[in-house]
């Protein structure tokens, strides 16, 4: 499995390219601002044809290309039907901060030509891969995170877990569409059960992995011994 990753834009928003191989056909994962050059990069560097582009919320840092990269390949978006009015109104989600700002441009929305709606447990078969989707609202109604098996002895799958969790830290629930209880909800039942060799590629920052952030993410943390002291509960 080909993956390539690059900060994009004024939010280091992380965008990902992922293949089979070089010379195929590639899924783009969160286009954000300034990130369609950096498609078009690794697309000419590895011979790849974009037939598809995952959206994994809707806020304009991880969308803001989705419908140039989708016209220009002619690629299919997916995004989840709780998001996907934010295709054509971005500022919907946006902090006053955020909108004041960007309010300064002539900025015009639409949808791409061809969106698709993602489920909960959905599997999408894409450009040779298998995706996983699990509906992880919290940060948005509609967030989601991709799951894909990775072919490594000491990989099991690779997570692209957009604004749900971060190394050492998860999404911030105060845009709206946010709720902190709903978020951790996500985290305990999407994010815990999972094995620990499973890499989590974020939308923000380093790469990660299940393991060490059950470990060393304090959020992580909190919900692992909420969850024993609940089992200790139901045992007396």
């Amino acid at each position: 499995m080909l993956i390539a990753g690059f900060p994009a834009g004024p939010w280091g928003t992380n965008c990902y390219v992922a293949a089979t191989g070089p010379g195929s056909e590639c899924v783009v994962i969160d286009p954000g601002k300034d990130a369609a050059a950096g498609v078009d990069e690794v697309v000419r560097q590895h011979r790849l044809k974009p037939v598809a582009v995952l959206v994994t919320h809707g806020h304009v840092d991880h969308m803001w290309c989705v419908a140039p990269v989708a016209g220009t390949y002619d690629a299919t978006a997916w995004i989840h039907p709780d998001d996907r009015h934010l295709l054509a109104d971005p500022m919907a989600g946006m902090s006053p901060e955020t909108t004041a700002m960007l309010l300064g441009g002539d900025y015009t929305w639409a949808e791409p030509d061809d969106v698709r709606e993602l489920s909960d447990r959905q599997e999408l078969e894409l450009a040779g891969l298998t995706f996983t989707v699990d509906h992880t609202p919290g940060h948005t109604e509609g967030s989601v995170t991709f799951r894909s098996p990775y072919d490594a002895a000491d990989i099991s799958e690779v997570m692209f877990s957009g604004d749900l969790l971060f190394a050492g830290s998860i999404g911030r629930t105060d845009l709206p569409g946010g709720d902190h209880p709903t978020i951790l909800r996500s985290l305990a039942t999407k994010v815990l059960p999972l094995r620990d060799d499973v890499v989590v590629l974020p939308g923000h920052g380093e790469q990660t992995s299940i393991g060490r952030e059950r470990a060393t993410n304090p959020f992580l943390q909190d919900l692992v011994d909420d969850g024993a002291a609940g089992r200790a509960t139901q045992g007396l």
